[in-house]
């Protein structure tokens, strides 16, 4: 008997089959212990969907958590995740500045320029700061291309091209922010999010840029999936594998721009990184990491917003916490299948 039992737990099949079955008996003995918590947080997450701008952050939010999840495969196995940490700082620094320009008059230009040039350029910086999501796009955008001509083209190596320019941008948006209005309550929301605080136009324009970044990667996935596993093979087999590795940061910036009101600058690589690595633990099939890391993401975001609103936690810290929960799961199960 007990060489049998020797020989039943040499075998890591089962005994990762074993490892699993336990894991799964503890999260359904967990479940029925706080059955009664858990439908007192439903319900009362029910009352919350009555407000329009919960509804509205929900979408937003799971759009934006479908785009990071979809791109952070990609951006994990060519070990260039920290892409979305290093264009969030350039979004602060983008933003800082944009919001900055609200403070320039046509009294505060050059006496020699024209009075009708003065007005109107103080016209445009007025639009600017007031709506300063499309002039950060377009900057984060500009760098993320920037960050693959350095990488590409440059001794300089990917992980140091990152470092160079989100540090500096990051210290511009803090020296303009000190220089302008201090830390006003606008950048606060951006660096540590606020996704309730979204305004109607904020919500139209998401919706739109993450719909397109869908379309686009589902459009272009074979492409991708060629450059993410062996660049060299498909530069041999005729892809342009410049043009979608361009494609891939062009998405990237999109979607960091898009979410750094939900999760803020400081924690919008989260949405990217985790969801990847948690579906990578149990799965080793592209389509399958795929997919599961969007419904990990997706999943992530709504159980992080029901305790953001039930028990008043930020929203951003609240999505990482279930996020880092979930791959130490993942981890287990991973180790436990072998």
């Amino acid at each position: 008997m007990a060489d049998l039992l020797s020989r039943w737990t040499k075998k890591p099949g089962r005994r990762g089959t074993a490892v699993l079955w336990a894991l799964l008996i503890l999260v359904v003995v967990w479940l029925l212990c706080h059955i009664r918590d858990i439908g007192w947080m439903i319900s009362e997450m029910g009352g919350y969907l009555s407000y329009k701008f919960i509804r509205r952050a929900l979408l937003v939010g799971a759009l934006v958590s479908l785009c990071a999840a979809l791109l952070g495969v990609s951006l994990v196995l060519k070990r260039y995740s920290m892409i979305g940490d290093g264009l969030s700082h350039v979004g602060f620094g983008a933003l800082t500045v944009a919001m900055a320009l609200g403070f320039v008059t046509a009294d505060s230009l050059p006496a020699f320029l024209p009075a009708a040039v003065r007005g109107g350029v103080a016209a445009v910086c007025a639009s600017v700061a007031e709506s300063p999501l499309p002039f950060t796009l377009v900057v984060v955008v500009l760098c993320a291309f920037l960050l693959l001509r350095l990488s590409g083209q440059s001794r300089m190596r990917g992980d140091s091209a990152i470092a160079l320019i989100s540090t500096s941008a990051l210290a511009l948006g803090v020296v303009v922010t000190s220089m302008t209005s201090g830390m006003n309550v606008d950048v606060y929301n951006y660096m540590f999010g606020s996704i309730l605080a979204m305004s109607a136009s904020d919500v139209w324009l998401s919706v739109i840029l993450s719909l397109v970044v869908l379309t686009l990667f589902i459009l272009y996935y074979p492409r991708i999936f060629a450059v993410t596993f062996d660049e060299a093979f498909a530069r041999a087999t005729g892809t342009r594998a410049k043009l979608y590795n361009r494609l891939i940061a062009l998405l990237t910036a999109v979607t960091v721009v898009i979410g750094m009101r939900m999760m803020g600058t400081l924690l919008i690589s989260s949405l990217i990184i985790f969801p990847a690595l948690s579906a990578m633990r149990v799965f080793d099939n592209f389509r399958a990491v795929t997919v599961s890391a969007a419904v990990i993401s997706v999943s992530c975001f709504l159980v992080g917003m029901m305790l953001s609103c039930v028990y008043s936690i930020p929203t951003g810290a609240g999505i990482v916490g279930v996020n880092l929960v979930v791959f130490l799961v993942f981890s287990c199960v991973g180790v436990a299948k072998g």
